[in-house]
This record gives C-alpha cells, sequence and structure tokens, in this order.
C-alpha cells in the first residue's frame, strides 16, 4: 500500500512497486525502485528501440491517408497542410512538410490559423484563405476532429480532406476523406495518447512505405528519405503538448532525444536549445517541454506561429538562430503579461474567498476584459497549480464572445466535464474540445456567470474534496550515500521523465545549512542529511517566502525534491531541486 505523510496541507504519497521484478539486478537500487513503481518489468522495457514502435498499418486511416497523399504526388497535385498555433502543431506542420519534400511532392504549403482573426482548427475563414494557393488536398496537423463546418467548406470547393488528429472526438465527425485519430471510436491502435506530431509522423511514414511499394523512388538518384530524422520534431511536439509518456510515447521522445545528443537534430531546435542556456549534448526531456516548448509556443500566443514553424524548417543555421532569438523575446514578453494576468487572477480569487467564508468553488472560472487569448492556457495551468482545483481562464474574443482555455488536475477529465455542462445546459457552450487534462471551449460573454456556476456543479459531481488537496508522488527517502553525482546522472539518463511517467521525486528530513534569495523568489540553500557531514546544494523556484524570516540555520525541514545534475562552467555536481519544503522544527 502506498504511504503518506502531511506537509501543511500539502501530502506526501509514496509511490508502492507495481513491478520490477524482471529489471536488470545491475541496475542502481534506487532507479530500480523508480522503475518497480511506474510498472515497469523488464530489460526490453528499458531499451526503447525503434523497431518496437507499434507498426504503421496498426494506426486506423494511416494507410489510407497515405493512398490519398501518394496519388497525388504523383499526379503533381498541391498538398497543403493547416496546422495548429501550438508546439505540437507547429512540429507537426514542420514535420509534414519535411517529409513530403523529401517525398516528392510539388512544393507542399503550410497554413496556421491566427487564433484572432481565424480561431481554433480548419475555420471556413481558413478554408477560403487556403483556397487562393488552389490546394488538390488539405491535411489538417492536430486538428480538424471538430472542424465540421471547415471540412465541409473545402469539400464545396471541391478540395478533399485528410484529418490527422489526437484529441477526443465529439458525436459528429467531419466529413473528411480519411480520418487519422488514435482515439476515434473503433481504432485499434494501442497508443490512445499519441501526440498530433505522432499521428502525422505515422501518416508519412505510411506513405513512405506506399511510395516504394509502388516503385516512386526507383528511378531517382535520390536515396529513400529516412523519416527518423525527424524524430526530434516528434520528441519537441510530443513533450511540450504534455501527452502521456506511454511506451510507445517514450520511444519516440527517447529516439528524438538521442539525434538531439548527438547533433543531429534541427537547426531551429539547437537553436532554441542554444538561446535558453542547454547544451545540446546534455538535452532531456524537461529541456524541451520547460526550455524549447514555451518559446516555440510564444509565437502562437503573441503573434503568428508561423514565424516558429520557419524557425524549425530553416536549413542555416545562422537564420534559424535569429529566429530563436525573435522567439526568446516574444517569450519575455510573455511571460511579463502573464505575470500582470496572474496576479489579477490571484486578486479576484482572494475577494471571492473572503465572499464564500474562506471557501473556493471546486472549478475555478477567471477573466478580465483585457486579458490576452494567447496566454490564458498557460494563466489557467498556473492558477491550477497554485490552487489545485479545475481552472477555466476566459479571454474577450470578440463579438461578444469569450474564449475560454482550461486545465484540469489529475482526479478530473476536463473535457468529460465540459460535455457535462453541454448536456445539462445545451446552447451554454457554442464550442469546446480537448483531452483528459487540457480543453478550450467558446461561450457568450453574458453567460459567464452562468457556466461558472455550472462548471463548478460538474466538477463538484466528479470529484471529491480530498482531489483537490495538493498531493506529491515521491519515490520515497535516499539513503545518505545516495546524495551523489553518480546517482544524479543516472537519473538524468534514465528517462525520458514526463506526464504519465514522471521524474523521480523523493523526500527527506533535511537540516538547512545556509539560505539566500535569489532572482525574484527563488530560495538558494545548503542542505545537510541529519547525522551526516553531507551537503548538497538546491534550489527551491518560487518559494523565497516559504520558510518566513529570520535566521533558519540548522533548522530542520522536510524536503520533497528531485536529484538533478547542476552544471555550471563546465563543473557538475548534484543539486536538489525543491519542490515543496516545511520547517519541522523550531
Amino acid at each position: 500500500m502506498a504511504r503518506s505523510a502531511q506537509l501543511n496541507g500539502r501530502r506526501i504519497l509514496r509511490r508502492s512497486a507495481r513491478g520490477g521484478q524482471g529489471l536488470p539486478r545491475t541496475l542502481h537500487p534506487v532507479l530500480r525502485r523508480v522503475y518497480s513503481a511506474r510498472g515497469l518489468d523488464s530489460a526490453q522495457e528499458l531499451d526503447l528501440a525503434l523497431g518496437d514502435l507499434l507498426p504503421v498499418s496498426s494506426l486506423g486511416g494511416a494507410i489510407e491517408a497515405a493512398a490519398l497523399l501518394s496519388d497525388r504526388i504523383e499526379r503533381g497535385g498541391r498538398i497543403l497542410l493547416a496546422g495548429d498555433f501550438d508546439a505540437d502543431g507547429a512540429t507537426g506542420c514542420t514535420l509534414g512538410v519535411l517529409a513530403l519534400r523529401a517525398l516528392g511532392a510539388r512544393d507542399p504549403g503550410y497554413l496556421v490559423p491566427d487564433r484572432f482573426r481565424h480561431g481554433y482548427g480548419l475555420t471556413p475563414a481558413l478554408v477560403e484563405e487556403g483556397l487562393r494557393r488552389r490546394p488538390d488536398l488539405i491535411v489538417t496537423v492536430d486538428n480538424g476532429i471538430s472542424s465540421l463546418a471547415g471540412v465541409a467548406a473545402a469539400k464545396a470547393a471541391g478540395v478533399p480532406v485528410i484529418v490527422t488528429d489526437h484529441h477526443l472526438p465529439g458525436d459528429c465527425l467531419p466529413d473528411a476523406a480519411v480520418i487519422v485519430n488514435p482515439n476515434l471510436p473503433g481504432n485499434g491502435f494501442a497508443s490512445k495518447h499519441l501526440a498530433g506530431v505522432g499521428v502525422i509522423f505515422y501518416v508519412m511514414a505510411a506513405l513512405r512505405a506506399r511510395l516504394r511499394e509502388s516503385g516512386w523512388h526507383a528511378t531517382s538518384a535520390e536515396p529513400q528519405p529516412a523519416l527518423t530524422d525527424l524524430l526530434d520534431l516528434v520528441a519537441l511536439g510530443s513533450v511540450a503538448d504534455l501527452v502521456c509518456l506511454d511506451p510507445n510515447n517514450r520511444i519516440l521522445v527517447e529516439q528524438g532525444l538521442r539525434r538531439i545528443r548527438a547533433g543531429r537534430a534541427r537547426p531551429g531546435v539547437l537553436a532554441l536549445l542554444a538561446v535558453g542556456g542547454r547544451e545540446p549534448c546534455r538535452a532531456t526531456a524537461t529541456d524541451l517541454g520547460f526550455v524549447v516548448g514555451p518559446r516555440l509556443n510564444a509565437a502562437g500566443r503573441i503573434e503568428d506561429m508561423s514565424l516558429g514553424i520557419e524557425c524549425l524548417l530553416a536549413e542555416d543555421p545562422a537564420r534559424a538562430h535569429a529566429l530563436a532569438l525573435r522567439l526568446d523575446a516574444l517569450n519575455r514578453e510573455r511571460r511579463g503579461i502573464e505575470a500582470r494576468m496572474r496576479a489579477q487572477a490571484e486578486e479576484s480569487l482572494t475577494r471571492l474567498r473572503l465572499e464564500e467564508d474562506g471557501e473556493l468553488p471546486f472549478g475555478l472560472c477567471v477573466y478580465q476584459e483585457d486579458w490576452h487569448q494567447g496566454v490564458i492556457g498557460i494563466l489557467a495551468a498556473r492558477i491550477r497549480e497554485q490552487f489545485q482545483r479545475p481552472t477555466v481562464a476566459f479571454a474577450p474574443a470578440g463579438g461578444g464572445l469569450l474564449r475560454g482555455s482550461a486545465r484540469s488536475i489529475d482526479a478530473l477529465h476536463i473535457r468529460d466535464a465540459l460535455a457535462g455542462v453541454d448536456s445539462h445546459h445545451p446552447g451554454l457552450i457554442q464550442r469546446f474540445g480537448g483531452h483528459a487534462r487540457a480543453a478550450g471551449l467558446t461561450l457568450r460573454a453574458s453567460d459567464l456567470r452562468v457556466f461558472q456556476r455550472a462548471f463548478d456543479a460538474q466538477v463538484r459531481a466528479r470529484v471529491g474534496a480530498d482531489d483537490l488537496e495538493g498531493v506529491l508522488q515521491s519515490d520515497g527517502p535516499l539513503e545518505p550515500e545516495d546524495f551523489s553525482l553518480d546517482l544524479a546522472r543516472q537519473l538524468a539518463d534514465g528517462g525520458p521523465w514526463g506526464q504519465g511517467f514522471p521524474e523521480p521525486l523523493f523526500d527527506n528530513a533535511l537540516i538547512i545549512a545556509a539560505r539566500r534569495v535569489v532572482g525574484e523568489d527563488h530560495l538558494k540553500l545548503r542542505l545537510r542529511v541529519p547525522d551526516t557531514k553531507i551537503l548538497v546544494d538546491g534550489i527551491a523556484f518560487g518559494q523565497a517566502e516559504r520558510l518566513g524570516p529570520g535566521d533558519l540555520t540548522d533548522r530542520p525541514v522536510r524536503a520533497a525534491f528531485r536529484l538533478a545534475v547542476n552544471a555550471y562552467r563546465g563543473i557538475e555536481t548534484p543539486q536538489l531541486v525543491v519542490e515543496y519544503l516545511e520547517p519541522t522544527g523550531p
């Protein structure tokens, strides 16, 4: 059974073993414990070999999509990709363009909606713009499953559409020529968590096989393109989109990371790592999720995701670096906007808590008339993290409408909750879609208060008060000898870690030897392992006020932390990245 300990309103729940009997005995005992708690039970599960990927033929619709694509390529037709304005859509769109070029398509193009003018997905307005390029086929990437009107508009104009998507379908499906979506009813693909970039990768792999069978490249002097060279894009999009790292996704991400570490990534990926201060040879999934992903996403949030796609498409390292610098500047601008919006949201929730005698709704809704549409998703995530409640953040969308972005806790499937609201209040939500942890919706501004009550009711019907507690899943304590650089390196190399396969988190009683505030609100710590002379550095982001004022030297604390490698001026040392800490004594 898992055990838990209370930390001033936060619980540490220690994971229990679910496997491990077949793991190699040569593994470090801590790593064996970590893998066992995540259900791994064999050396093969650690190998993450490319040959163990689920077969292309098992993804429903991929073969049919390949047949339609190959027909257009062989006839010299124009193929237009319609992407999404997030990192998953950008990497998927880039991968599609590069793969089609390599496979002989004639000048494949792409189009990404402007969230402020077109809205989400393949809308009729985006189709109208795309038709000016005279495409013979439109392929959606990371969207389209809810684009009924847009697909219908393209079909009416005589242009068939292939929908490649991974979002959960609604009750009605678009009238597309082919739909490739692992979450489509009846699709037997075993990895339901495949990202949008993963879906288009599988479709391009099916296309390559189809063209090889037809002899399309038989007379070409060029070698058959190796689509595995594009796995750095699959890794980036999958991690940035926070999809569950099931076995198939772990292979895709690990294989992409191996190519990045070997210097075989796209110039744009290498440039984004560089402007974020990361060395490609040491790249981890965390770097993709917290360094590269936010900078790429900043284009779609603040300006135009075409900037991000052009960075990833760039062949010249100098051009890629210049575009990465622009993305970095946009990300800094995004952080400033986010900080202002977050302060306003926290103020409104504080007022609400006072009005409600200290209680907050189970489902939170936040809104200001001047909020930025492109930042509400990350705002919702921040509020969700802080208050441990499902959160929807809204911004004006014009025409009397609001656009909302929802983020959820582990215990609640957010799209199902929105479907519940829609079922009990037909017509209240204009449009919605998404998956378990994230969703988007459109609402009339006049209906916001009704939606707030309906959303809270749905959350209360699906989760209990215990589900709203701040819970940290721990892999237990470390022994004194485990606070080592060797184990930190093994843990860093033992991933990829991410959603559904979380990075190891440990909890120990420690003693503060020294502390100081760095940056705006981060704690730089020197920590001692009790009853030993072992000292280790620590960093607690955003927790400058956690321990209060005064001299805390020799103060005992209980900490939940990740054991990481800190590389500074060519020197590596172990460092504790502290997720939470609490004084335990005077």
